[in-house]
Parts: C-alpha cells; sequence; structure tokens
C-alpha cells in the first residue's frame, strides 16, 4: 500500500512550476515544509518578461487575471493564465500552477496547486498539494490539524506511516473530483482519477482509479 503512496504514483511532475521541489523525496508531503524555501529561490530565477514582482516575494504571471479584491501574501508564485477571482485569500507559502482557478472566498496557505486545478468557490486548502486537473467542489476543505493536534500519520494496512507533520491536510492526485461539502481530514491522501461523493468525510487512503461514497464504502472505477 505504500508503494500506492509515492510522489510518481499520484503525480504527474511535468505539470507543476514546483517539480524541483520533489527532488530526492519518497513521499508528496516531505514536500510541505521545503514549499517558502522554494518559492524564494525558485522567484528569484523568474523571467521578469513573464512575471512581475508585486511586494514582498509575490511573483504573479503577466497574464494571471487578479481580481482586485484577492488578498495576496508572499511568498507566492501564481503561474500563467491562473485565475484568481473575487476575496480569494492566499496567505503565503503557496504555488498556484497554470491554468488554476483560485475561487471566491477560497484561502490558500502552504500548498502546492499543480496546473490546470480548481478550487474555484468556498474552500480551504491548507498544507495539502493538489494533482493536475483535480477539482475540489464548493465547499470542500483540507483539514490540516488534528484536534489533539498530535503528529499526522496515514494507515497503512494494519500499520501507520509516520509523517513528522503537525499541520498536513491532503495529497490529492491527478483528476481527482472532490463533491462539494465534503472534508478531507488530515493525512488524507487520495489517488489518480478517483471521485469522491459529496458531503463525504474522508480520512486516511483512497485507491487510485475508485468512487468513495462513504467510510468503508469504495467502489472501483469500470
Amino acid at each position: 500500500m505504500s508503494e500506492s503512496l509515492k510522489i510518481a504514483d499520484l503525480l504527474d511532475l511535468s505539470q507543476t512550476i514546483a517539480a524541483g521541489i520533489f527532488e530526492g523525496l519518497t513521499y508528496p508531503w516531505e514536500a510541505l515544509p521545503k514549499i517558502s524555501e522554494f518559492i524564494l529561490k525558485l522567484g528569484a530565477t523568474l523571467s521578469e518578461e513573464d512575471y512581475e514582482k508585486r511586494g514582498d516575494n509575490i511573483w504573479i504571471a503577466k497574464s494571471a487575471k487578479i481580481a482586485p479584491t484577492a488578498y495576496i501574501s508572499g511568498p507566492v508564485i501564481i503561474c500563467a493564465n491562473a485565475e484568481i477571482r473575487h476575496c480569494a485569500f492566499i496567505r503565503g507559502n503557496a504555488i498556484v500552477g497554470e491554468g488554476s482557478v483560485v475561487g471566491n472566498s477560497t484561502e490558500l496557505k502552504n500548498c502546492i496547486i499543480f496546473n490546470h486545478a480548481q478550487v474555484p468557490h468556498y474552500n480551504y486548502i491548507g498544507d495539502s498539494i493538489l494533482g493536475y486537473k483535480s477539482h475540489l467542489g464548493a465547499g470542500a476543505i483540507t483539514s490540516n490539524l488534528k484536534s489533539d493536534k498530535s503528529p499526522v500519520t496515514i494507515p497503512v494496512g494494519e500499520e501507520k506511516l509516520a509523517t513528522g507533520l503537525k499541520k498536513f491536510g491532503a495529497m490529492v492526485g491527478d483528476y481527482v473530483e472532490v463533491g462539494c461539502n465534503s472534508v478531507l481530514n488530515p493525512g488524507t491522501v487520495i489517488g489518480r482519477n478517483t471521485t469522491v461523493y459529496p458531503l463525504s468525510m474522508v480520512r486516511g487512503t483512497v485507491p487510485a482509479n475508485s468512487i468513495y461514497k462513504k467510510q468503508g464504502e469504495i467502489a472501483e472505477k469500470i
């Protein structure tokens, strides 16, 4: 099972400007503590023809669309043709991929959004990674802190894989569709091409190519 949690099994690294952050890592969540430093280094190398630096450590592609009501605090990189809509709240340590959508009242914090991913309505994405063309329905959130504030672990069979992270939301694979008002609990990992029903309470790992109906009821896509 732990093999299916590895970076190559979840994410297409050709679909993010942040591919370099994953070098030498095994699991995608190992990148979370590195996001801030990575943005600072990468941002300093971005072409001034393509990117405009705004304020402290905020790099925005000139082709990106930024609503005047959006709030953005660095370090942040927003890539080409991304759309940051009305009242989006980007708190820092965020990479928003090419063609991605961050929508109305959506909040980002310490996360990597791969190219063409969408979090368009009332979403919270904290200490998480969203894969290529993944989509979170309205009100779906990543919960990134356990109620007892203990380090997050991931169930692998009858054992638990330690992450060493106190804050860890979700690793969402490429092409995942998460239904409206779902909650991805701390340490959730969702495999590629999976669909999560609306109003779901997701915990632990969800296999690739599956349909998550509720806890304990997961069907394989045909």
